[in-house]
């Protein structure tokens, strides 16, 4: 694909250089034969897939829409790349570096833990390639503001893995609350998102074949335990998801989902919210957004998980995970009209996303919105850990007047490891 290509779209949001953000350089360990962007495909070429993480999401997604192709795959954990490359011509790699150096990898698809989403994707935008990156984007704003950025600077297609956007009851609920239907929105409900916290778990043995210190990537020097390396334990509420290190929690695991959903409707994609706040203490406590229209988002467990419970002057949607409702029922009846807003239609989220490798048009969860929404669910989870209101600048994205919060918006990332 040539980097002189131009990414197009009808309200395009396009903020390569926000405030706030670092530079991106190239790191020392990406070699200069990766750098060189591959040929744009045609029509009718093949579009040649990595995997880079082969865990349980990435089993979820390996079938590919018709003209995608899965050439390579990466793991930090040998047994997986075995069990899964089993009978297959997929080449395998424990070091997802060496994989993005291969020419027939056109565009990665990204699944590793929440920590290693950043590197993963500045690294395969060096690289030339194009990126689907599972949500949470990122692990803070800061490294979701450097994947943006080195999106924009390599012009990369990159679709975040935000899948309720392509879901037609969703788009649909929003296009009714941005087309006035339930008049001037005052309040949003959604459900009540933990945060993380630390993990103090007794070392196990590495399993053979692991490679615990690059799973571990840029967080700290930890010994192994399966609580930490899997993403969910049944029984218990463990996990890398609920650990701080590597995750923001269910804040972001499933805030994601409902707080993308509440930014769609809110018009909110290329900004967010000005004031949040907890409504207590702890990391399970309800946390509150104001937005500069005046809306307050509640996420106070009255809404639902995918979504949110819009209450408006002329009545209220409540929109969840591939479902909607309207009260009263009369507000959805009626079509949408020319001068109704009409948001971005995709009804697969794969399938828009390769059509938009071979259109070098910008998918319908660009990078910019996960980063967007993320930084939603990152906010939250700050407003906990300092305890008290706060007011952001989405614009500049960063507090204003407290240094102790905008020192949260980064974390300190382990040697060699770096953006």
């Amino acid at each position: 694909m040539t980097g002189s290509q131009r990414i197009s779209r009808r309200r395009f949001l396009v903020r390569a250089t926000r405030g706030g953000a670092g530079a991106l350089a190239v790191p020392y360990f990406v070699r200069s034969s990766a750098l060189a962007a591959p040929g744009r495909p045609g029509a009718n070429d093949r579009i040649g897939i990595g995997y880079i993480g082969v865990g349980r999401r990435a089993r979820e997604i390996m079938t590919l829409p018709p003209g995608a192709e899965i050439v390579a795959i990466s793991d930090v954990y040998k047994k997986r790349l075995d069990e899964i490359g089993a009978g297959r011509t997929w080449k395998s790699f424990q070091d997802y570096r060496k994989l993005l150096e291969l020419k027939e990898v056109d565009a990665v698809i990204i699944t590793t833990p929440d920590h290693w989403h950043a590197l993963n994707a500045v690294h395969a935008c060096q690289a030339g390639k194009d990126v689907y990156c599972e949500k949470p984007l990122s692990l803070t704003v800061r490294e979701g503001r450097a994947m943006v950025q080195a999106a924009r600077r390599y012009q990369r297609i990159f679709q975040t893995g935000s899948q309720q956007r392509s879901m037609e009851a969703c788009r649909f609920g929003c296009e009714l609350i941005r087309s006035g239907r339930i008049g001037k929105v005052h309040t949003v409900h959604a459900d009540n998102y933990p945060s993380p916290w630390e993990p103090n778990l007794p070392p196990q043995p590495v399993p053979e074949g692991l490679d615990w210190d690059m799973w571990l990537g840029q967080t700290p020097v930890r010994p192994y335990h399966e609580e930490i390396y899997l993403p969910r334990v049944r029984g218990t509420e463990a996990g890398w998801i609920s650990f701080r290190a590597y995750s923001g929690g269910e804040m972001t695991g499933w805030g994601s989902h409902g707080l993308d959903i509440i930014q769609w409707a809110l018009g909110m994609d290329d900004s967010g919210p000005v004031e949040v706040w907890p409504e207590g203490e702890g990391l399970k406590c309800p946390v509150s957004f104001r937005y500069a229209d005046g809306a307050v988002v509640h996420l106070d467990g009255k809404g639902p998980h995918g979504g949110g419970l819009f209450i408006g002057s002329k009545g209220q949607i409540f929109i969840d995970r591939g479902l909607y409702r309207a009260e009263p029922e009369e507000i959805a009846k009626a079509p949408l009209g020319p001068s109704d807003v009409h948001l971005y239609k995709s009804t697969n989220h794969m399938q828009n996303w390769l059509d938009c490798i071979r259109s070098r048009k910008a998918p319908v969860a660009d990078v910019e919105i996960g980063h967007r929404s993320a930084t939603v669910c990152h906010l939250g989870n700050i407003a906990r850990w300092t305890g008290r209101r706060l007011r952001w600048d989405p614009a500049k994205e960063t507090f204003i007047g407290d240094d102790q919060a905008n020192a949260l918006l980064q974390r300190p990332m382990r040697s060699p490891w770096s953006l």
